[in-house]
């Protein structure tokens, strides 16, 4: 009991890491529902996330995602900066993805050629995701959201408190969801084993 929770309070990785990845750095909105993830507003209106939050959460959604089978995990991200590293991750995970544009009835639509049926859904930006977002809503799966100090999370099951607009905060997201969701499954037995730089998952320029 006492070693499980020495693990639960040491971070997933150095808090500094979070820090220079900025994935910390909020939006000048902030979101009713978001409030409780807040740690301060800077003085220039940013409203800055509490990292330790973002690592509960970040072990949280790794913990769940690996209860499912891979072909049954849907990643999307219309996002520009989302896109690698959603496809670094599904690629290393074997999860279905839609990096760019979502095309509508992807979930709904049998007839189109890409149609799928996802038991869980992550997003990388509920806003910026809608489409995705309505039709998980509509089919009735779970859905896990990186969402930023400005987000609704309203239909958002497991949210996942981030810098979701930053190239190399969602590099570092992906980077260490990847990680952490190969443990969980026991396909790697440390964080030693994961091969993986964060720098392979970020966009570029």
């Amino acid at each position: 009991m006492t070693e499980e929770n020495t693990e639960n309070t040491s971070m997933l990785i150095p808090e500094d890491m979070y820090l220079t990845s900025g994935v910390h750095i909020g939006t000048q909105q902030k979101s009713k529902d978001m409030q409780k993830f807040i740690f301060k507003v800077r003085s220039d209106g940013l409203y800055v996330l509490d990292v330790k939050k973002t690592d509960e959460r970040l072990k949280l959604a790794a913990s769940f995602l690996s209860r499912y089978n891979p072909e049954d995990v849907l990643v999307v991200a219309v996002r520009q900066y989302g896109e690698k590293p959603v496809r670094i991750m599904s690629r290393l995970l074997g999860f279905k993805s839609f990096p760019g544009r979502f095309i509508p009835g992807t979930m709904t639509n049998p007839q189109l050629p890409k149609y799928t049926e996802p038991k869980v859904l992550l997003v990388t930006d509920p806003a910026a995701d809608k489409q995705a977002l309505n039709e998980a809503i509509d089919i009735g799966i779970p859905v896990v959201g990186l969402c930023d100090a400005n987000n609704e999370t309203k239909y958002v099951d497991l949210v996942v408190p981030v810098n979701n607009k930053g190239r190399r905060s969602l590099a570092l997201v992906y980077w260490l969801l990847t990680r952490e969701i190969l443990k969980n499954r026991g396909e790697i037995k440390s964080d030693d084993e994961f091969e993986h730089q964060v720098d392979e998952f970020e966009a570029a320029l």
